[in-house]
Formats: structure tokens, C-alpha cells, sequence
């Protein structure tokens, strides 16, 4: 009976592809008609898949990234047709059944690797998903994904042409924006950057360029290189120069000489808009709409601009402290660059990165110099640095009131030059100060709370006013942040600067490629400068583990220091290097000079995945500092010493 009842489904199966194909007719066309090639004949139902569906995809039901195309477009209510190439092999299986039927009925029954060749033939690709609407291939998943987050899936499915003034509008004219901003032009997008400068309490102002070139790292690392170069005179005399009893600084010269070369950066940034075609326009934006923005210049004049992208660059403005004259009698990083006289005598209230730094080449051209600590130094960074960076600072003259917070800031009657600062120790005791200036470096406020992103729906931590972001993307699919203002990013120039043209390229090329966050190379420019890579040791240890953890370190004596009789093993390193995984290094911290310079050319290593190995196997250059790292032999679980001795 089984036998009976296979005989009767494949008669029955006969009958019907023989009906179908046209009876015996159909098998004199086989007969006669001439042979097309299979290759060809794939290639041309390729073709007409394509041209019948408006949205075609070639996918296989056991892809993930298939079902994940799948499900976006069924989320929109799109209607799509899928040819499921594994399905069609299991389809194959039965030509050997159907094969006499006629040529006909075989198209139904290909093999589904020859269909994929078929198709990779016509588009270049043979991986699945291939996506294409209305003609137009739009690629595999990534690129589907790609496509919807930045609206051109939309536009192709529904074909909307808005008419946007812009294909992208960038709001802030800082490393980020402008990097960005001249990309998409570049790729021959109609681009406009906004940016606008909101005076300081006491009025200062700046030009094209943002934070770091105007108020933040130029000015700093030039001023910086003042200090440096004070201590390189007094260090001259044991090297025979005779440099007289007393050598003066000159602030109001220091001071317009950054300057100039500051204006210069400005003008040329303006160059290089305006060589690009990208529109600069010197007015504050604030959004109005999905894909609108209004744009105030310094005159109060209004307009309303378009675009089909955002991107929101804003950077940060330093904080002040919530209390009396702080705002009236105080100043920032934003306003001590430009600052007309020398600052004099200064208190530093804050222990960030900047507080230290600016401290540090306050101190260096000759002023008194006191910072103000409420807790710990470099809050993010390795707190065994941190410190050694503090203890070096006081040996060199910095005072540190810790831990202390102030409670006011007043002009003295009897001299309108000075002021005077109240503040109070954790423990409950006064301490009251007089100064020239008063210098806030507390922390940084993301400026977002005033451009509208409440009217278009943009979520920010209400805490910081920080974005949270998928590869720079808000959770508005049109609108994207790039730099400072992101959550849980590194707040640092270069890294604005690489996810504003990576965003650019993703936005209006084929690439893909993104940003990658980690292992970061960074310098602190205080006077015994810092450089870092990767966790810090008490991350390192929190995350693996401390028995998965060893720390490498040593002492160290600059060459130079020597002759100038400076202090002896100041300078120190250490490898963070994670046991499990042979001891790849996780962790890079060098304490000396020029450790910018230093620490640029380990970070290609760390980024690579090196070893403690292969440090070991790297040819030191002989003598610096930084051959140090490729002599590496205690650990601190040793507890041996680690003061050098000799060259």
C-alpha cells in the first residue's frame, strides 16, 4: 500500500506539471526550441525579480541578518518579496523526479547556490541579504540598517524628495563640526555650519574653531611651552649659559603673540569652509522643527534653515560654583588665555585635568600659585599618577588646600584689585585667602539645553545635558551628535575629529566604518607631564580581577635632569598587562617629559593588541626616557624596589 501511495503522488505530480507546461506540446517546444544558457537564464530571473517587486530580497531562512531586514521592513508596514535561497535547494532535490517533465517547470526547481552565483554575478555580492527597492540595489544588512537610521530607506520606499535648504546642517564650529562639515562637502553635499560664541560673565568672546583652538588646547600647550622653557633657563646654568641673576616674564607679550596665531587658525578655518562651499553662518541655532532650526546672529536678526541631517557639535563651557560673587569676581579657562594683565597672584579652585595644567604653567612663568581641592586629583584617572602628579607640583612650589571647598568670592574694599575667598575644610575650619584671580576649573556642562532638542524629541541625561547615541545617532534617526557633548565618550579633541568625517563618510558614501572609542591615547600637560592608554590599574584590577592583573613599573631619571640637578626618579611608568591573555598590555601610564610625544607611538601597539613580550622584544633607543618601557622587570605584587640608578 505504501508503494501503491508513492506510484499515485508522483503520477499525480506528473499530470500536473504536465497540464501546466501544455501537454505534449510543451515537450515539442523542448524539443525544438533552441538551448539558452543556464547561466544566462538565472541571470535574467534575477533580473526579473528585481524589475517585478519593489522591494526584492534574496535571503536565506536561516540568516540572521536576513530576519533582521525582514523584521525592519515589516516594523514599517512595507510589502516585500523574499526569495529564500536555502529553500530553493531543498526544492532540488526533487529534478530528478521532475526533470522529463520540461524545461518549463525546471525554473521552479533551480538549486539555490546557483540562483545566489547568479545573483552575486549581478550585484558583486554572494552574501545574504541583498535588499534592492524599485530597481535600485541598497545592499546587504548593514547597509538596510545604515540606509533607515540615516532616512534614505524612508525616502527610497516612500519617494519623498523633501526640499531641504541643506542636505546637512552642522551646529558648532569646533574640531568636530568643521571636520565633519567639510567631509559631507567633500563628498558634494550642501552643507552650513552655525556657530556662535555666548560671552562669558565677563564678556570674552572668540572666533571660528571651538574650544581647543580659541580657549582650550593651543593656548594651553603654548603657554605650557612658556613654563617649559623658564625651567630650560634655569636648567641652562649647569650647562654653562650664563643667563644673569634674574630673567622676568612678559605676559601682555606671551599673551599677544598666542593670540595672533589663534586669529590666524580662525581666518583659516574661514578659508576653508568657504573652499569646501560649505555656508559658515556666525548665528545661534536652536531647533524648531523635525528638519528645521532657527538661526539668531549677535544683531537679534532671525531666519529658519532646512536640512535632512543634523548634527549637533556644541562642545562643553566650563561650570561655575554655586555661590556668592563666583560669577561677578571669578573667571574660567574661557576667559584667562585672552586676559589683558598677568593674572598675578591666583587661586585655582577645581582638580581637573585643566585646573591642574593651568596651574601648572601659571606656576611656571613665575606666579604664585594655590589650587583649591575638594577631593581627589584627575577624577577618571589613574589615582597613582594622579597623586604623583600633585606631590611633584607642590615640590615645585604649588600650595594645595585639601580638602576644601569655597563659600565666597568678594572684592576687598581697601583694593579693588584683590580678592578674597572664603572656603571651608572638610573638617569645618575656615580658611580665607586674598588674590589677584580667582580661577574656576570644576567640571564642563554639555550645551544642549538651549537648541531645541525638547521640541524635535532628542533624550539627553537630564544630569549632564549629555546625549546618548548609537554610533554618534540620537534616538532621532535624522538628527546625530558628534564630540564632548556625547554620553560616556572621551572628551577630547582628536576624538571629535575622527567621528565627525567617519559619521560624514557612513552619512554619504558606502562606508561603514566607525569610530572606535577604545584605548585612547591622551596627554595632561602639567608641569611633570602625564600620558595614558587604556584602564587605569584600579579599573584594570575592578574589571579582571587582581589576580589577573600584573603591573609593571619602574622609576625614572631624565638624562637632562642630571647635569641641571633636578630631581632624581620624579619621572615613573608602569604596564597594566592583563595575565589571561598573555599579558596583553591593557594599561600604558608614563610620568615625564614630553609625553604627548611619547605616548602617541605606544598607542599603534596597544590598539594592535601588544604584549608585555613584545615590549620586551622592542630595540630601546638609547638614552630617553621611554626605552624604559622595554626593560620592564618588577612588579609591583614584588614589592621591590623600583629607583634607578646610572644611565
Amino acid at each position: 500500500m505504501l508503494v501503491g501511495g508513492i506510484i499515485r503522488i508522483f503520477v499525480s505530480i506528473f499530470i500536473y506539471f504536465f497540464q501546466l507546461a501544455g501537454g505534449f506540446h510543451a515537450f515539442e517546444n523542448c524539443v525544438t526550441m533552441a538551448p539558452v544558457p543556464e547561466s544566462d537564464k538565472l541571470l535574467q530571473e534575477v533580473d526579473n525579480y528585481i524589475r517585478s517587486n519593489d522591494v526584492m530580497i534574496f535571503s536565506k531562512t536561516t540568516c540572521p541578518f536576513c530576519n533582521k531586514v525582514k523584521a525592519l521592513l515589516s516594523s514599517m508596514g512595507i510589502q516585500f518579496t523574499v526569495l529564500e535561497l536555502d529553500t530553493l535547494e531543498m526544492f532540488s532535490l526533487k529534478k530528478k523526479f521532475a526533470a522529463y517533465v520540461c524545461s518549463l517547470t525546471f525554473n521552479l526547481l533551480k538549486n539555490g547556490p546557483q540562483m545566489q552565483k547568479a545573483m552575486a554575478e549581478r550585484v558583486g555580492r554572494s552574501s545574504v541579504p541583498q535588499v534592492f527597492i524599485r530597481g535600485q540595489h541598497v545592499g546587504g544588512c548593514d547597509d538596510t540598517m545604515a540606509a533607515h537610521c540615516s532616512g534614505k530607506l524612508h525616502d527610497m520606499l516612500f519617494n519623498e524628495e523633501p526640499n531641504y535648504d541643506y542636505d546637512l546642517i552642522v551646529i558648532g564650529g569646533g574640531s568636530g563640526g568643521l571636520a565633519a562639515s567639510k567631509e559631507a562637502a567633500k563628498l558634494g553635499k550642501k552643507v552650513a555650519v552655525l556657530d556662535f560664541v555666548t560671552p562669558t560673565p565677563v564678556g570674552t568672546t572668540w572666533g571660528l574653531g571651538g574650544t581647543c583652538v580659541n580657549v582650550g588646547c593651543i593656548p594651553k600647550k603654548l603657554m605650557h611651552q612658556a613654563a617649559i622653557l623658564g625651567q630650560a633657563i634655569k636648567d641652562s646654568a649647569n650647562f654653562g649659559w650664563n643667563v644673569g641673576e634674574k630673567v622676568d616674564h612678559n605676559w601682555a607679550l606671551m599673551r599677544e603673540n598666542v593670540q595672533n596665531h589663534i586669529g590666524s587658525l580662525n581666518w583659516n578655518y574661514k578659508v576653508q569652509l568657504r573652499t569646501e562651499q560649505v555656508k559658515y553662518v556666525n548665528a545661534y541655532a536652536e531647533f524648531v522643527e523635525a528638519h528645521k532650526i532657527k538661526a539668531v546672529d549677535k544683531k537679534g536678526k532671525e531666519s529658519l534653515m532646512s536640512a535632512r541631517h543634523f548634527i549637533i557639535a556644541t562642545g562643553e563651557r566650563p561650570r561655575y560654583p554655586d555661590i556668592e560673587g563666583a560669577k561677578e569676581y571669578g573667571i574660567t579657562s574661557d576667559d584667562l588665555f585672552s586676559l589683558e594683565h598677568s593674572p598675578g597672584k591666583t587661586l585655582v579652585v577645581g582638580a581637573s585635568y585643566v585646573a591642574l595644567e593651568c596651574a601648572g604653567f601659571l606656576a611656571g612663568i613665575g606666579l604664585d600659585v594655590t589650587v583649591m581641592v575638594r577631593s581627589i586629583l584627575l577624577r577618571g584617572f589613574d589615582q597613582d599618577m594622579a597623586e604623583r602628579i600633585g606631590n611633584y607640583m607642590e615640590s615645585e612650589g604649588i600650595k594645595f588646600i585639601r580638602p576644601c571647598v569655597p563659600n565666597k568670592v568678594e572684592k576687598i574694599e581697601s583694593n579693588e584689585h584683590k580678592l578674597r575667598v572664603t572656603a571651608a575644610m572638610q573638617s569645618g575650619d575656615e580658611v580665607v585667602g586674598e588674590y589677584d584671580t580667582v580661577l574656576f576649573a570644576i567640571g564642563r556642562d554639555a550645551c544642549t539645553d538651549k537648541i531645541g532638542l525638547d521640541k524635535v524629541g532628542v533624550q539627553m541625561n537630564p544630569k549632564n545635558g549629555k546625549l546618548p547615541s548609537v554610533n554618534e545617532q540620537t534616538n532621532v534617526p535624522h538628527i546625530y551628535a558628534i564630540g564632548d557633548i556625547l554620553e560616556g565618550k572621551p572628551e577630547l579633541t582628536p576624538i571629535a575629529i575622527e567621528a565627525g568625517l567617519l559619521l560624514a563618510r557612513r552619512l554619504y558614501s558606502d562606508s561603514t566604518l566607525q569610530c572606535d572609542y577604545t584605548y585612547v591615547p591622551t596627554t595632561v600637560f602639567t608641569p611633570i607631564e602625564y600620558g595614558c592608554i587604556g584602564f587605569s590599574e584600579d579599573l584594570a584590577i575592578e574589571t579582571y580581577g587582581e589576580d589577573n592583573i600584573e603591573v609593571y613599573h619602574s622609576n625614572v631619571t631624565p638624562l637632562e635632569w642630571t647635569v641641571a640637578k633636578r630631581e632624581a626618579n620624579a619621572c615613573y611608568v608602569k604596564l597594566i598587562c592583563l595575565i589571561p591573555e598573555k599579558e596583553r598590555v591593557i594599561g600604558f601610564h608614563y610620568l615625564g617629559p614630553n609625553a604627548g610625544e611619547v605616548t602617541q607611538g605606544f598607542a599603534v601597539g596597544i590598539k594592535l593588541g601588544a604584549t608585555k613580550s613584545d615590549f620586551d622584544a622592542t630595540i630601546g633607543i638609547h638614552p630617553t626616557c621611554a626605552e624604559i618601557f622595554t626593560t620592564l622587570s618588577v612588579t609591583k605584587r614584588s614589592g621591590k624596589s623600583t629607583q634607578q640608578a646610572g644611565c
